[in-house]
């Protein structure tokens, strides 16, 4: 008898949104607040890649191995037994796994578990530009919203000993750490694991062909931030790093003239977006040079389809509140009549290493020297960092010479989160120098660091203040 053909079934919505992850949902709210009919679809892992192995997991990680290093501070205060105390690693995980189960079970329980049959479990594929397959059901849609997130990545090259290297997708499963390791990539991932495993004992060693760290841009911000994390663990900058595996299971990692033999790597080289399976070339959709699909950047929309990217599948803003705006913005164009240009907001972006680093509006690569001016101020005789034993680091502000309005900053910096979310408020109001002077700076903070940086900047614009500071000077 011939094979029985599969059973097709049809259905018919105006939006399909393909991936549950942060930009999924985001795009699902506003999907639903148009009272448009929709599937959400997804056949991976739920939960977010933020809630499972992304932002969460990893501070938790990270505030369990500050806490643990704060003991080193103690002595200072008279403080006595800091060299007897120890840590449980097993315990320290299933703590970290816990917290990153709670942050997981709401947001199911808080999004998919609640659509019925509008969710769909399985792995979506275009048949044609308006229909997708999943797993022979065939979802007729009026525009589709890709969410598909990304992946780490992990060189063809390492498949032979890849049970050896571990990503975000598999370190916080781990139930205990290898006593030696190598993080191969110091963006910000690789750099705040490779500190917070340092400081619960691991021997690790940070290897990057850049010659920066943590995404930093400004020569003098990097050059402090290698100097500081530098006493924590060995830095190898500029050169490749080649792993070939050892008789006795472990791993030899060189980069130019250095090497190391550890247990396991950590494989910290950036996230792929992951579209490869969805047949986009199926329906001729257009590519860049790197094969990504050529889409507006204030729209979403693929050119000459109604499809539209949202969240780290474009590959360009990699974090949660960008993919929560890139939401939005392809949940309101898929369900508009006529689609809508949004301007995007300043950029942010957080290093939660300690001190933390951070970048605000436009980096230090992209100004004009001629144009700019900067103003800086080092952390090490701020009274509050000093108080705190973190008085290391420094802070550039940079700002248009002739019209003094702030333009961006780079920093690595005790509370450096704090900093950035003021400095890029300010930027997205357009404030000036000057004014952002006459506003108050209680003391001791550690926002009296911005306070003397602007000093600094301020002195070097052209634009100053006129009149009185406040309406009481002019009583």
């Amino acid at each position: 008898m011939p094979p029985e053909e599969p059973i097709v079934t049809e259905r018919h919505v105006d939006v399909a949104i393909i991936g549950a992850g942060s930009a999924g949902l985001y795009a699902l709210g506003q999907v639903r607040r148009s009272g448009r009919s929709f599937v959400l679809i997804d056949g991976g892992e739920l939960g977010t890649t933020c809630a499972r192995v992304g932002c969460m997991p990893s501070k938790a990680l990270l505030q369990v191995a500050e806490d643990f290093h704060r003991r080193r501070v103690l002595a200072r205060y008279g403080a006595t037994g800091e060299a007897d105390s120890a840590i449980s690693l097993p315990r320290a995980l299933e703590h970290v796994q816990h917290l990153r189960d709670t942050f997981v079970d709401r947001v199911i329980s808080n999004s998919t578990d609640k659509l019925g049959d509008a969710f769909i479990a399985g792995n979506a594929r275009f048949v044609a530009p308006k229909v997708l397959d999943v797993d022979g059901q065939r979802i007729h849609a009026r525009a589709v919203v890709i969410a598909t997130g990304s992946k780490p990545i992990v060189p063809a090259a390492w498949a032979p000993f890849r049970d050896r290297v571990l990503t975000t997708d598999e370190l916080f499963e781990q139930e205990n750490l290898p006593a030696s390791l190598a993080v191969i990539g110091l963006g910000a991932i690789g750099l705040e694991l490779g500190q917070a495993l340092a400081r619960l004992g691991v021997a690790v060693t940070g290897i990057d062909l850049a010659q920066t760290i943590g995404g930093i841009t400004d020569p003098e911000v990097a050059r402090v931030a290698i100097e500081v994390f530098g006493k924590e663990l060995p830095l190898w900058l500029g050169a490749a790093a080649q792993i070939t595996p050892e008789a006795d299971g472990r791993l030899r990692v060189r980069a130019g003239e250095r090497e190391v033999v550890v247990d396991k790597v950590l494989a910290s080289l950036g996230r792929a977006p992951r579209l490869a399976s969805l047949g986009l070339e199926a329906i001729g959709v257009p590519t860049d040079a790197q094969g990504m699909p050529r889409f507006d950047r204030h729209t979403l929309q693929v050119e000459g389809h109604p499809i539209f990217l949202a969240g780290d599948v474009t590959g360009e803003r990699p974090l949660l509140h960008e993919a929560g705006d890139e939401g939005r913005i392809a949940g309101y164009n898929a369900t508009a009549d006529a689609v809508l240009a949004f301007r995007r907001k300043v950029p942010l972006a957080i290093t939660f290493c300690d001190p933390n680093i951070s970048a605000v509006g436009a980096r230090h690569a992209e100004l004009d020297p001629d144009s700019t001016a900067i103003g800086q101020v080092a952390f090490g005789p701020v009274g509050r960092a000093m108080i705190m034993g973190k008085n290391a680091g420094l802070l550039r502000v940079y700002a248009d010479r002739t019209t003094g309005c702030l333009l961006g900053a780079e920093m690595v910096a005790p509370k450096g989160e704090h900093l950035a979310h003021l400095l890029n408020w300010c930027i997205t109001q357009g404030l000036t120098v000057g004014r952002l002077l006459r506003m108050p700076f209680y003391h001791p903070v550690i926002e009296e660091a911005l306070q003397a940086a602007l000093y600094d900047l301020y002195a070097k614009v052209d634009a100053k203040n006129d009149g009185p500071i406040t309406e009481l000077d002019a009583l």
